[in-house]
């Protein structure tokens, strides 16, 4: 029997029943692509015990640009509200992601700060963690699996897939060949601007397993133009075991297939799947309400779209397009943006749409719209990415955007820069000689007002009041019916103080 098919009882045979595992992408990339980040502890606490008890395989739950919001927004302090998670779900493994040569921002991180930031996490109880670099500078994503993996837990690199002449199958093949060799407990194969159509997916999926040489694979694609679902059928009956899905508010559109779809959809293959999915209707409905409460997007399914193929543009960056032309007073011009951001990505040599690329040329592309000249301005993250410095561009950059970029002082200057890359002595000398590990990576990272304001907060709110609470709905009606200007009620622990 061929191993990669699924196996289950054929006409009364005892056969071995293959296992899809899964991977809960609620509380990271689900929040991450539908509510901006912005998913606090106390929105995830009252659910955390029912998703550990889910039997899921890990629960991916953070990443630095998650702590970077938590921090400058929402004013909690991240690292409080991981080791709350952490204790209300002692049976799960968490993962937390990292991109190999930066943190936090478009720019590089020294190798300390990185090295650093892994240790933290482990130490606050992070099992598993994925890597990732959309140019794959594979010595570098190397360096951190190697990092990861001696400080105790399990690294898994993953493949950011992108549709474009240079990404074919050979290319990936190559990477994944070269990945299998680390050691790793598994690879991860990644569509996150959810562009792999079927027929891509019948060549690519078959010849990266074949690639990985036995080491397991993870499917972690994206549901922006619907497909995703359909693709991970072919997955599984390819020979991967492992996938990514949302509980149903933070599943589909940008986000990942839903897991309660994507369960029943193996168990129809023949495999068995072994969740509590008993529990989902609770942790799907307590979402829902907080989504409602805060006015945070619910995830639901999108029609397939052949237009996103050519900007691959991930579905988070789409709010920030738009508002940035209302603020240039260009609000209707959002599909000619999205026009040239698919000719930037090709002459800036087809970078993988995702983290930070997909903001270089997303943000290259409003520029040369706003001063109505192309290429007239770079930022600095997009000099440096053009002069190699963040890893190998993958495809030819345009003639026209090397002259336009490296003509100007700033644009020479790149070209002979190098990465600082400071030692963890030197920073704790500029930044603080007693501080700890969790404030020292925050401060280095995040602007120092931003951090004194959430220290200044206090410790992490745990408590939660729904527009349909108890609490908010005696609020409601004390002020319908009276027209005092001072109220004050008081019954147990609550009390309630109202000027008008």
């Amino acid at each position: 029997m061929d191993k990669r098919e699924p196996t289950h009882r054929i006409q009364g045979e005892d056969v071995i029943v293959t296992e899809i595992k899964f991977i809960d992408q609620t509380l990271r990339d689900g929040q991450q692509s539908l509510w901006g980040m912005r998913m606090r502890a106390g929105h995830s606490l009252p659910i955390a015990a029912d998703i550990d008890s889910m039997g899921y395989h890990i629960v991916d739950l953070t990443g630095s640009s998650l702590m970077e919001v938590l921090v400058r927004y929402c004013r909690e302090n991240p690292w409080e509200g991981l080791d709350l998670i952490r204790t209300a779900m002692p049976t799960s493994r968490l993962r937390a992601g990292s991109r190999a040569n930066a943190i936090v921002g478009m720019g590089l991180t020294p190798r300390s700060i990185l090295e650093l930031w892994v240790r933290t996490l482990i130490k606050h109880g992070i099992g598993s963690m994925w890597i990732f670099d959309c140019l794959f500078n594979l010595d570098e994503m190397k360096w951190m699996s190697g990092i990861v993996q001696d400080a105790g837990a399990q690294s898994a690199p993953q493949v950011m897939f992108a549709d474009s002449p240079v990404h074919t199958d050979d290319f990936y093949a190559n990477i994944v060949r070269e990945m299998s060799t680390w050691g790793t407990e598994t690879i991860i194969l990644g569509d996150e601007a959810g562009v792999l159509s079927p027929e891509r997916a019948a060549t690519w999926i078959p010849r990266m397993v074949e690639a990985a040489n036995g080491v397991p694979l993870e499917a972690h694609f994206h549901n922006t133009t619907g497909i995703s679902t359909l693709n991970y059928l072919t997955a599984a009956k390819a020979g991967i075991h492992i996938l990514h899905t949302a509980m149903g508010p933070m599943a589909n559109g940008p986000s990942m297939p839903s897991v309660d779809i994507t369960a029943d959809n193996m168990r129809r293959l023949g495999f068995e799947t072994n969740l509590d999915e008993s529990l989902i209707p609770r942790i799907s409905e307590h979402l829902t309400r907080v989504a409602e409460a805060e006015g945070y997007t619910l995830g639901a399914p999108r029609e397939y779209n052949l237009a996103h193929s050519a900007h691959q543009l991930p579905g988070g960056m789409t709010g920030t397009l738009i508002n940035q032309l209302h603020q240039y007073g260009m609000g209707d011009r959002y599909g000619e943006l999205l026009e040239e951001i698919s000719i930037v990505r090709e002459e800036m040599g087809f970078p993988i749409m995702a983290t930070p690329y997909s903001q270089l040329v997303g943000i290259q592309a409003l520029l040369n719209l706003v001063n109505e000249e192309r290429y007239t301005v770079f930022p600095d993250e997009n000099l440096m990415y053009l002069a190699g410095h963040m890893g190998p561009i993958p495809g030819e950059v345009s003639a026209e955007v090397k002259d336009k970029a490296f003509s100007s002082k700033r644009g020479k200057e790149f070209l002979v820069w190098e990465r600082p890359d400071p030692s963890l002595k030197e920073i704790r000398h500029q930044l603080g000689e007693n501080l700890s590990d969790e404030e020292l990576i925050l401060r280095y990272l995040i602007p120092g007002p931003d951090v004194d304001a959430m220290l200044a907060a206090g410790p992490v709110k745990t408590d939660l009041s729904y527009p349909d609470s108890p609490e908010v709905t005696l609020v409601r009606e004390m002020v319908a019916n009276t027209a005092s200007q001072y109220l004050g009620y008081t019954q147990g622990d609550l009390s309630v103080t109202l000027k008008r």
